[in-house]
């Protein structure tokens, strides 16, 4: 299964390697997992975790710290309440920086639906906001709670519990992913198959390799090429391709002859395989990279902007960053620059606003490229609430949750 895991050692967020290359943005399992999850109080006028002097607090819009800095690590607020980290042990404070839940654990989940789950003492359970125990700590590992279940690690393998600590599937998968579309992957040996809510098998152990079911197919790795399946585990595009990835919006990025193009749900390919690397579209428009620049295509697979670009990113809004000469700045839906390229790190705008850092010091900018506030932090994060860390291709940053943009798949990303 196409997905990076790491081990409890690594979760949480290692706050020494990025955002000038400071925050290393992967998705993890741990005694708890930094994967995107539903439930988040998102908003524009929330706090942002900011560093100065080696310490995190948070400041408001105007770059004043409601929360001195005072902490090792920070993030941002869920459900009211924000993952802190001192003396190497996490805990939760609320708005006003008072300490809701001691600073007591190894490793610590932002909230999700009322629940966190942590690491103490080395194993690990959930806990609820007042800091109780829900379920015990326990297991190697565990990942949010979706619709009702959590995939756990207990004695090295991989089962599905229940909300009261039950389990709902038997712990025997060597690995497993969450449930998408009532099926989720696991692995038995070196083959993956799938399950349903109940633990019933419901694609016997038989691929390489597979992905996630979306619009009703599943990418699956058989004998080295991949195709899509069906829920009966039959192939309905036979394997033929390099790569293969999820279908969205009626397209699947595949690669065949070392190029990537757009396949349809014929199996046919919408536009021919002919890029060194692919994103998938975002209101008809698709980051490619050819010959070592980036651009955007249409869905018909003509240049809407042609690739000039060092890096950019998907636009989320009117102006996305993009680097030309080593700087960022931020262009337009025709390629234009309309911010300068002058920064050395960028974020996607969010409401109005984009955290950006130049000379070592962070700060955020207006759509007009002025400073909101002036870069004066050592280290920052977007200037929002409910925001988790995810994967995302070469990227680092926070998905918003709740207030997405009408349509849109929406990261707030630090791009460098």
């Amino acid at each position: 299964m196409k997905k990076i895991w790491i081990s409890v050692a690594l979760v949480v967020v290692v706050a020494a390697l990025l955002f000038m290359v400071h925050r290393s943005f992967q998705k993890t399992r741990t005694g708890a997992n930094e994967r995107t999850a539903a439930g988040f109080a998102a908003g524009p006028d929330g706090l942002a975790a900011a560093e100065i002097g080696d310490k995190w607090g948070f400041i408001d819009k105007t770059g004043r710290f409601v929360i001195k800095p005072q902490f090792d690590d920070a993030e941002p607020f869920t459900e009211e309440l924000a993952r802190v980290r001192l003396g190497g042990k996490w805990g939760f404070i609320d708005r006003g920086g008072k300490r809701v839940i001691n600073l007591q654990f190894d490793n610590a989940l932002p909230f999700i639906n009322g629940s966190s789950g942590v690491m103490f003492a080395g194993k690990c359970g959930y806990i609820d906001q007042t800091g109780k125990f829900l379920i015990s700590p326990q297991f190697e590992q565990v990942l949010p709670f979706s619709d009702g279940l959590a995939l756990v690690e207990l004695n090295k393998k991989w089962g599905f519990i229940d909300t009261t600590g039950k389990f709902v599937t038997e712990a025997k998968y060597d690995e497993a992913g969450d449930f998408a579309e009532g099926l989720a992957s696991v692995k038995l040996g070196d083959k993956w198959g799938y399950i349903d809510r109940t633990g019933k098998l419901a694609i016997k152990p038989q691929f390489d390799n597979e992905l996630d079911f979306m619009d009703g197919l599943a990418a699956a790795e058989l004998k080295g090429k991949w195709g899509y399946l069906n829920k009966r585990g039959k192939f309905v595009i036979d394997p033929q391709f390099e790569e293969a990835w999820d279908f969205a919006g009626g397209l699947a990025l595949f690669r065949a002859g070392g190029k990537w193009g757009y396949l349809d749900k014929t199996g046919k390919p919408a536009i021919a395989p002919q890029f060194d690397a692919v994103l998938g579209f975002l209101d008809g428009l698709a980051l490619v990279r050819s010959s070592g620049k980036w651009g955007y295509i249409d869905t018909g697979g003509k240049y809407v902007i042609s690739p000039l670009f060092e890096s950019a990113a998907p636009f989320l809004a009117d102006l996305t960053p993009a680097r030309t000469g080593g700087k960022w700045g931020y262009i337009d839906k025709t390629g234009k620059y309309v911010i300068p390229p002058q920064f050395d790190l960028a974020s996607t705008p969010y409401h109005g606003m984009a955290l950006v850092a130049t000379r070592g010091r962070f700060g955020y900018i207006n759509l007009s490229g002025g400073y909101v506030i002036k870069p004066q932090f050592e280290s920052a994060l977007p200037h929002f609430d409910g925001l988790v860390m995810a994967d995302k291709q070469e990227t680092i940053g926070y998905r918003n949750i709740t207030d997405p943009l009408v349509g849109k798949e929406e990261w707030i990303t630090l791009y460098h």
